[in-house]
């Protein structure tokens, strides 16, 4: 049993004395309450995650705890540590206790460090404020602790600045000036928030073993239900500023007694494609938890697959014809997809909060008690399980869809794949950018390789999701597509039209037929413009009428779901989802047959993106669009898309039908993409084997020989040298693995990620 194991039963021992102490913690902006009378407790070792909507105040309580809070801001309550008082507490006390007895890991790791200074002197820094050593001793701990958090040759990384670090380099920096000092709690915002996902795994697993290092106790601060299910013990939801429900991890996801907190888990889209699991079944998993955990936190290093262990061979079927090496031609089976479950209406603002409980107007179970008086904090269930609801006996053995409405998708039509017109069509696209260096005389001294064989195939109808790591080409993809114009090489088709054969009449006629809707919806909409105007702008581009593009409006904002009347208002007057809601009714105006979607619900709660999800399943099967769907996020691409292609390093590596891609990936790193995207049930995301990637891509200014990825492949690391050579020297080509199923990998295997193995 490791120490950490050993911390963790010390966690669940109640009489143990809390490490941490927040009670009845209040925070006043200018005299409105953002936080409303928080309780917490953590004890040495646990683990204690914190979730809840953008609003709900969960940074705030944790820089509260710090004493970090801007001057407008007041904080009344206690908040103990180990005993002694931090609200209330001066500068001498809380300089002492800040990064020795406590300690924080923010969310933007490049604005939390000092730019003008060397990552190994800030680290030594914080050494120095705390102990009473050498600078030289600061300087040879600085190292070390960027050695135990992995920082590739620790020594010569020391005197980096923060700018020359990738950001996943960054939070480990920034983990490793935490536990410098060895603190007895590890506040962490949001640590993951900006990172890819291959980053994200490295980055929580950099936490598992600070944690397990320090034996201390940490707040984690997290959207992301996955997160907090693979790594909390406990979980408190919070709502409009309070704590509505707390419980054991396996309870909170098995058996939620606060809507609130069933919707966000209905509203979570999984990347096992599984529906919600609640009530009895969810108790008889739940059962299995705990040794689950202890199991699975024991052997945490080990399950960290760094080699070629556990790879299983795909067997030969007898379903279809067989490919070139071997394996059948499976037929894929076309599933149904399940409707998220959005959260009807938004939170409410802290100065304007109603009468009795604030989630009153959005909870369908709301009765006329819910209104009089706000619940307290309650015993619901077993043990420590406590819930601010009235209802909570109604939710037993509910699922989400059994308490919220949730719209019923249509079926679109069923036509066969190679019936349907082709929509956009890439082979072998390609794209440099000189590295110029200079300032008044510019020079080139090398290119940026940034796509470098990215193949797209869309037929109408059809959603493809486009996915990889940021700097694998993504966006220079969609731009290149977009600009219509000649590749530098390949080949571009779209609706039927090679690109580079348009002239400028038909590139303007084709743009109507094309359009994008942006990641950043308030960044998209220009502030000055009604939503009306916003909405008819690309058709009084097109040569519409002010008044024809006026009889356009009410029937465009229909569509998405909003009001005609709105028409009138301003951006700034919206929510992000209704702003996103208006991004896409200002791509539908000039009626599209391809929507280029580039991470369209990155930017939004999990409760707004589930509404924003349904909208583009009902809008592709209403009006027969095609949809290019780029996104980071794994578990929303299963949702949506039809078909997926995965791009490394500015090629395509995978792609082919979403199910028969994510449920038989057979390139590595598609296999370490899934695996690193958390599933929101703790018995299962603890269950499963994790393939961890050695550091970051390799850099773009350099034209790679051979295998792209086998610099950070673990099957690579394991073959023998004469197969080695063949990746080094030979570029793999897409080679069919199934029907719809294609891998450019010389020795592709098929391993089970997603689920637990058997």
């Amino acid at each position: 049993m490791t120490a950490l194991d050993h911390h963790r039963i010390a966690a669940r021992d109640e009489s143990a004395a809390p490490v941490l102490d927040v009670s009845g913690l209040r925070v006043a902006f200018d005299g409105v309450e953002a936080v409303r009378g928080v309780d917490l407790t953590l004890r040495r070792g646990e683990v204690l995650g914190l979730v809840g909507e953008s609003g709900s105040g969960k940074s705030t309580v944790a820089l509260a705890i710090l004493g970090l809070l801007p001057p407008t801001a007041t904080a009344t309550g206690s908040v103990r540590l180990d005993g002694e008082q931090l609200v209330g507490a001066g500068d001498a006390t809380l300089s002492r206790l800040r990064g020795s007895r406590i300690a924080m890991v923010f969310q933007d790791p490049l604005s939390a460090f000092t730019p003008v200074y060397r990552i190994g002197d800030q680290i030594a820094e914080a050494i120095r404020a705390h102990r009473d050593v050498t600078r030289a001793a600061a300087r040879e701990q600085a190292v070390e602790l960027l050695d135990l958090v992995g920082i590739p040759e620790p020594k010569a990384r020391a005197d980096a600045f923060p700018h020359e670090f990738s950001g996943g380099m960054r939070q480990r920096a920034m983990i490793a000036m935490a536990v410098a000092n060895d603190p007895d709690v590890i506040l962490a915002d949001e640590p993951t928030t900006a990172l890819d996902v291959t980053i994200q795994a490295q980055v929580l697993d950099v936490l598992r073993t600070a944690q397990r290092e320090t034996g201390a106790a940490m707040l984690l601060v997290s959207h992301d239900l996955g997160v907090i299910a693979g790594q909390a013990d406990r979980v408190a939801v919070m709502y409009a500023g309070r704590v509505v429900e707390t419980a054991p991890v396996q309870a909170l996801f098995a058996t939620p007694r606060m809507p609130y907190t069933l919707a966000l888990i209905g509203a979570v889209p999984r990347l096992d494609g599984l529906e919600v699991v609640t009530g009895e079944e969810a108790e008889a998993l739940a059962e299995t938890a705990t040794e689950a955990v202890a199991e699975t936190r024991a052997v945490a290093e080990t399950e960290a697959v760094v080699g070629t262990e556990a790879i299983v061979e795909a067997g030969p079927s007898d379903d279809g014809p067989a490919s070139e090496d071997g394996d059948a031609l499976v037929p894929v089976a076309r599933t149904t997809r399940r409707a998220l479950v959005p959260i009807p209406g938004a939170p409410p603002s802290p100065g304007a909060l109603p009468s009795g409980c604030a989630f009153a107007p959005r909870c369908p179970l709301a009765e006329d008690a819910c209104r009089q008086a706000e619940p307290a904090l309650a015993p619901a269930g077993d043990g420590d399980h406590l819930a601010a609801c009235l209802r909570s006996d109604a939710l037993v053995g509910a699922a989400p869809a059994d308490v919220f409405p949730v719209p019923e998708l249509p079926e679109p039509a069923r036509v066969e794949r190679a019936e349907r017109d082709q929509v956009l069509r890439v082979e072998g696209l390609t794209k440099t950018f000189p590295l110029l260096k200079g300032v008044a005389f510019k020079r080139r001294v090398g290119s940026v390789y940034a796509v470098d064989g990215v193949d797209l195939d869309i037929r109408r109808g059809e959603t493809l999701a486009l996915v990889g790591e940021s700097g694998s080409g993504k966006s220079t993809t969609l731009f290149e597509i977009l600009g219509m114009t000649a590749p530098e090489s390949g080949t571009v088709e779209l609706l039927g039209s090679p690109v580079d054969q348009l002239t400028k009449r038909q590139v303007a006629a084709l743009r109507s037929r094309v359009q994008i809707v942006f990641q950043d919806p308030m960044a998209s909409l220009d502030p000055r413009m009604t939503v009306g105007d916003i909405v008819t702008e690309p058709l009084r581009a097109q040569g519409a009428s002010r008044a024809e593009a006026a009889l356009a409006v009410p029937e465009l904002l229909r569509q998405v779901g909003l009001d005609a009347a709105h028409a009138e208002r301003f951006p700034h007057e919206f929510s992000g989802g209704q702003r996103q809601r208006v991004g896409i009714a200002r791509a539908l105006s000039v009626k599209p047959d391809l929507l280029v979607l580039d991470e369209p619900v990155s930017a939004l709660d999990v409760s707004v993106q589930a509404g924003v999800l349904n909208l583009l399943h009902r809008l592709k099967a209403e009006l027969g669009l095609s949809y290019l769907f780029v996104s980071h996020d794994l578990s929303v691409v299963r949702n949506i898309a039809d078909r997926v292609s995965v791009v490394y390093l500015g090629r395509t590596v995978e792609a082919g039908d979403v199910e028969r891609v994510f449920g038989h990936a057979r390139h590595p790193y598609t296999q370490a993409l899934l695996s690193a995207v958390p599933l929101p049930d703790p018995v299962a995301e603890r269950r499963r084997a994790r393939v961890l990637l050695a550091g970051d891509p390799p850099s773009p200014t350099t034209r790679q020989t051979g295998c792209r990825f086998r610099s950070r492949c673990p099957v690579y690391a394991a073959l023998p040298e004469a197969d080695r050579a063949r990746c080094q020297d030979e570029v793999p080509a897409a080679l069919p693995q199934a029907a719809d199923h294609v891998t450019a990998c010389h020795f592709p295997r098929e391993r089970e990620v997603i689920a637990a193995p058997a």
